[in-house]
């Protein structure tokens, strides 16, 4: 999995960078030759997604930041360039997911929710995009989530900002097509990650998840980072405006 320097391919940065899928994500990037920057709070989580990076000889660099600040993007944006090279991917994926009944649901809750998994997406990809316009050239993804497509109890603010990510994904790939820009989606299913923490009965929603996949076993984290490397790579020149469901054929929409 060591990085071929001489195959490099610009540097990517990567949202959420210490949880599960952000790590797959930023592994899998570091392996096709990109030099990564990996975003997240900063804590063990996301100093062992830098380990793991240098154990793999991938160029990377970390960004600790919270993305509730929008000058903290900015800033991870133009560092991950001067440490990292011109930025040609960025990856969207931080999120967070209280699980609070719609009818509790604080406002100030709701507008963390929005800070973290909608507007941060908005000024990241803002600001990757100002960033690769001159160059005619970059891809951007936005990590949403199944729930949109069927909601789910208890997590409005999750599911109401993940269904904002394949709005923003359809209309940023609309504008930014004649810079040269990709902007993609991909929907996970229900992974085995600690966001599955939030239910009572881990058994129990296992059997739950399994029943309504088509495909009956639970999914690795590195088949979703795939699909985020195809969407990145050249492979996909062609598609922009589009959100991939990885979800082992629960929803067919």
């Amino acid at each position: 999995m060591a990085q071929n320097p001489s195959a490099s391919r610009g540097s990517a940065l990567v949202t959420g960078a210490g949880g599960a899928l952000g790590r797959a994500i930023a592994l899998r990037l570091g392996a096709d030759g990109f030099a990564v920057g990996v975003l997240g709070r900063e804590g063990d989580l996301l100093r062992e997604t830098a380990q793991l990076l240098a154990d793999a000889g991938v160029h990377h660099h970390v960004l600790p930041a919270d993305l509730r600040d929008p000058a903290a993007i900015d800033a991870a944006l133009t560092e991950t360039e001067s440490e990292l090279g011109p930025l040609e991917a960025l990856v969207n994926n931080a999120a967070i997911y209280p699980a609070t009944p719609f009818l509790d649901i604080s406002q100030d809750e709701y507008e963390d929710v929005v800070r973290v998994n909608q507007t941060a997406y908005f000024l990241a990809a803002q600001g990757a995009a100002k960033r690769m316009a001159p160059r005619k050239s970059g891809a951007i993804v936005n990590i949403g989530s199944i729930t949109f497509h069927g909601g789910w109890a208890n997590l409005a603010s999750y599911v109401s900002t993940k269904g904002a990510s394949v709005g923003l994904t359809r209309a940023l790939a609309r504008e930014l097509g004649a810079h040269g820009i990709r902007v993609n989606g991909v929907s996970p299913g229900a992974f085995p990650t600690k966001a599955e923490e939030i239910h009572e009965n881990p058994e129990e929603y296992n059997r739950f998840v399994i029943d309504r996949q088509s495909i009956k076993r639970r999914g690795a984290d590195a088949e979703l980072a795939a699909v985020v490397s195809f969407l990145v790579g050249a492979d996909a020149a062609f598609v922009t405006g589009q959100t991939i469901n990885v979800d082992g054929g629960w929803v067919m929409e």
